[in-house]
């Protein structure tokens, strides 16, 4: 059984124990080898993780599918035309560093293996920012992340393509070494039974207009997920990968951040607080925490990184 229900809330809510039962008979399908590929940068994910959270979820997920699929057929018949490929779009939001991208790979993976829909791609909206030069020119670079720094019309424009079943789709590529996006570089998107979208924002809906109707991009969604933490949490990640970049990755001097490459500990410590208490942390609590409660899964994670809870929309 679930945890004790508010009768008039909107969520189921689980405990990780009372979730994890929900697997039922659902196989194990990756080992210690994918997750080694799949684990992000600093993220504790192990399979444990996987079989306690993800196997149950994404068992929720082709249960889901399934059932869209019966639908749109039934639509189909009613319509008197011919049956059509509809892809299963689902969006998965929540903080910078917060384990968004680790959630969706590892769903992507674990959904690829499912009988019935063996192609799931994953895009990230990073590819739908402006880049670097429109940023500069419209005062924009401090603002990297939040709803004014992307392209939405874009990326309205890519998700309704794909949710309409255009034969290809194509999406820009950000290049996290270089800040930027790469100038004529694509991911190429054709047909798939599943797209994941992975982003800071995928949930925001923005402000009415007068002229009419606005379309956003979580209205293609069939199912949205919010990947959550306390800022404590999160800030603190964030520190912990911005060190562990500059061991790294900074450390190539094609990078937007090598000049933090040779810092000191404590000055790099110092510099990436800044950048959460400027720009990060705001973002979180303006524009992407107010829209936890538009999802239709909430992961709520410990400070170890661990799926604590896990909250469901009712139906």
């Amino acid at each position: 059984m679930p945890l004790l229900q508010d009768p008039t809330s909107p969520w189921v809510s689980f405990d990780r124990t009372e979730w994890a039962r929900l697997r039922a008979a659902t196989p194990l399908t990756l080992n210690e080898a994918d997750l080694d590929l799949l684990r992000g940068l600093n993220d504790s994910l192990d399979l444990h993780e996987v079989v306690d959270v993800y196997l149950p979820l994404s068992r929720l997920l082709n249960l889901y599918v399934s059932a869209m699929q019966g639908l749109h057929r039934v639509t189909d018949v009613f319509l008197g035309g011919p049956a059509e490929k509809v892809p299963f779009v689902m969006g998965v939001a929540g903080s910078v560093a917060v384990g968004k991208s680790t959630t969706s790979r590892v769903l992507q993976a674990l959904l690829r293996r499912w009988p019935d829909h063996p192609t799931v791609e994953l895009v990230t909206t990073d590819g739908f920012l402006h880049d670097n030069a429109v940023l500069e020119e419209r005062g924009l670079m401090d603002r990297k992340g939040f709803p004014e720094s992307y392209d939405l019309s874009r990326l309205v424009s890519f998700v309704a393509d794909v949710k309409s079943g255009c034969e290809v789709v194509h999406a820009p590529v950000y290049s996290h070494l270089t800040y930027d996006i790469v100038p004529d570089a694509s991911i190429e998107i054709r047909q798939p039974d599943i797209l994941i979208l992975e982003g800071l924002n995928v949930l925001q809906t923005g402000t009415a207009r007068a002229d009419g109707p606005q379309v956003f991009v979580s209205d293609f969604f069939d199912l949205s997920i919010f990947v959550d933490a306390s800022e404590d949490a999160i800030k603190a990640w964030y520190l912990e990968r911005f060190l562990t970049l500059r061991e790294t990755a900074f450390r190539d001097p094609r990078s937007y951040f090598a000049k933090y490459a040779e810092t000191e500990r404590d000055e790099a410590i110092a510099v990436a607080s800044t950048i959460w208490d400027t720009i990060n942390g705001p973002n979180l609590r303006e524009n992407i925490l107010p829209t936890r409660s538009r999802a239709d899964v909430i992961l709520r994670k410990r400070a170890d990184h661990v799926v604590e809870q896990v909250h469901l929309r009712k139906i």
